[in-house]
């Protein structure tokens, strides 16, 4: 007797096998044959009809906070994700002296847009080091598992005070003691270390992330506490400016200590080839002995602007300031008014900088978000709000108005604006083919006021495997083993990602045909009533996490199998046998 038996479903295996109809018996948690099982389960699934993969491993989220009150960690759990890597790009919670907590808040706010109430009504504060973060975490129950890196701002500001968080130079006894707690972190489970080196990222006081300009000597320290360990991934984003001083860096540490670098890399629409220089010396860092990996996304990083958004193209004009502050069923009431409309619609923005020029008057690359045929996340150049003012005869912001006030004032506008090559989505196609990426930047739990990529996992299948109509597709083997085993084996977690026995028995069933990425809605579920743009799907019939059904139909049954991981995970007697 099983403890669970799968049967008759398509296996999908993450291990780019050709998908093959088979059973799948699990027990304690773990898969224990995958083929024709005459043995009974206690509990049993007829997947006939379905495809079965392996659960989805996200491996860039930004959940520091919403892990410490919310179980569920969605939308990410909505979209079959069955592990999370939290502490990305340098920032997080840990370490933390008792007087800097909404410091941390204000860094993790500005970094990527959590509401900081929200923060600061929902974390407990029940630790100082990291390790007592880790052991926080451990105590409560969730529907996934989760892991975590150590952040180089919290480290830094923790180590260095005002003069860390002033990105000043760290002296040679500040690089002692952080690369000490580092290592003490890596030591008591996290996966690895992270660091942000881009002028993208700056906390609510408009000040770089500590650590953005954190000089060789600082990030070498840091590298060899972890190689010294014996694990662990330095993961970083950055501007990679000059780009071959970077690499120069990371190639020396990773040679050195044998730790793996991973970046974030997206197109640039300043830099439009760029992307390809940086494949080219990861490609070079590589050949010379170093484990250095791009982390790419699957779409472009675009953001939804809409009237309860944190950005739209009216945000800047007096008269829509002047209603700003009202409740949301308020305030569209006034902006139905014809004379509101008018009025908006004739006044200029008020000067917000080269990236506010674009979120409000870029309308070449704006576009409805909603089709007909579904979310179009590659929208092209004649299907812009300035191509459709150009045919009109219409103004563009008349266009977007219009367009933000369907569905009752909950419109939405599409603005992608890195990983955006001039309406040719090619580049992504190559990207996600190259040797040295590995699929990442979904960014779930952040940037809740106007991006919702946690979606990522699901639009993988959906587009990239099964709907894609202008450009070349990828195979349903090659999308799941990017987002299962790929992702699972860069931070070595080596217990999950395929299905074959002695592996982790985490699984999604999922109705192929049926399965869709939701329109996103703004909801204001989070602590003190935070806001977060959410995204649901539908055709995940269910997720299992360690043997156990966490969602059918996609509804939550309240079983909660999800545990802190500590520490690389090695693969089941039979996998390590291979």
């Amino acid at each position: 007797m099983h403890d669970l038996v799968i049967r008759n479903g398509r296996v999908v295996d993450g291990a780019e096998t050709a998908a093959f109809t088979a059973d799948i018996a699990v027990d304690g948690g773990k898969i224990t044959a995958v083929g024709k099982i005459d043995g009974r389960g206690r509990r049993e699934i007829d997947a006939a009809g379905l495809i079965v993969t392996p659960g989805w491993v996200d491996i860039h989220t930004h959940y520091d906070g919403q892990v410490t009150w919310d179980p569920y960690l969605a939308p990410s759990s909505w979209h079959g994700v069955t592990t999370v890597v939290m502490g990305n790009c340098g920032v997080g919670f840990a370490p933390v002296r008792p007087d800097r907590h909404e410091w941390l808040i204000e860094l993790m706010e500005g970094v990527e847009d959590i509401p900081g109430a929200a923060l600061s009504e929902g974390i407990k504060w029940t630790w100082e080091s990291f390790p007592e973060y880790l052991d926080s975490l451990e105590v409560l129950p969730r529907v996934i598992d989760v892991a975590t890196q150590v952040p180089h701002g919290a480290v830094r500001a923790y180590v260095m005070g005002e003069r860390g968080a002033r990105n000043e130079p760290a002296t040679a006894e500040d690089i002692v003691e952080m690369s000490r707690i580092v290592g003490e972190g890596v030591a008591a489970g996290a996966l690895g270390f992270s660091t942000s080196r881009t002028m993208l990222h700056l906390a609510k006081d408009g000040e770089p992330v500590p650590g953005t300009f954190a000089a060789e000597d600082e990030l070498l320290g840091i590298g060899r506490a972890m190689g010294a360990v014996g694990h662990g991934v330095f993961e970083m984003a950055s501007d990679m400016a000059p780009a071959e001083d970077e690499f120069q860096w990371m190639k020396a540490m990773s040679a050195e200590t044998g730790v793996p670098v991973t970046y974030g890399l997206l197109q640039s629409p300043t830099k439009a080839d760029n992307w390809k220089k940086m494949l080219a010396l990861t490609e070079e860092a590589r050949a010379e002995g170093a484990q250095i990996t791009a982390q790419i996304a699957c779409r472009p990083t675009g953001m939804v602007l809409g009237w309860q958004s944190s950005v739209h193209p009216f945000v800047g004009r007096a008269t829509y300031r002047e209603l700003a502050h009202l409740p949301f069923a308020e305030r569209i009431v006034h902006l139905r008014d014809p004379a509101v409309r008018a009025q908006i619609l004739s006044e200029p923005s008020k000067q917000m900088g080269a990236i506010g020029m674009i979120l409000t008057r870029g309308f070449d690359r704006m576009f409805r978000l909603e089709q007909e045929s579904g979310l179009d996340y590659e929208p092209r150049a004649e299907d812009s709000i300035a191509a459709l003012a150009a045919a009109t005869g219409q103004e563009p912001d008349a266009i977007v108005y219009d367009m933000l006030m369907e569905k009752d004032g909950a419109g939405y506008i599409y603005l992608p604006l890195l990983n955006y090559a001039e309406f040719n989505f090619d580049h992504i196609h190559e990207m996600m083919n190259h040797p040295n990426t590995v699929l990442s930047l979904s960014d779930g739990g952040a940037h809740c006021g106007v991006i919702c990529d946690a979606s990522f996992p699901t639009y993988m299948l959906t587009h990239w495997a099964r709907d894609r109509v202008r450009g070349a597709r990828l195979s349903l083997e090659k999308v799941v083993s990017m987002q299962t085993r790929d992702t699972a084996r860069l931070y070595g977690l080596n217990d999950r990602g395929t299905i074959a026995p002695g592996m982790k028995a985490d699984f999604n069933l999922i109705d192929y045909d049926r399965l869709e990425i939701l329109a996103p809605e703004m909801a204001f579920d989070l602590p003190a009533q935070g806001r977060r743009l959410i995204q649901r799907a539908q055709g995940y019939v269910a997720t299992i996490v360690s043997g156990v059904v966490t969602f059918e139909a996609g509804e939550a049954t309240g079983e909660m199998p999800g545990k802190l991981i500590r520490g690389p995970q090695h693969a089941g007697m039979a996998i390590a046998a291979e």
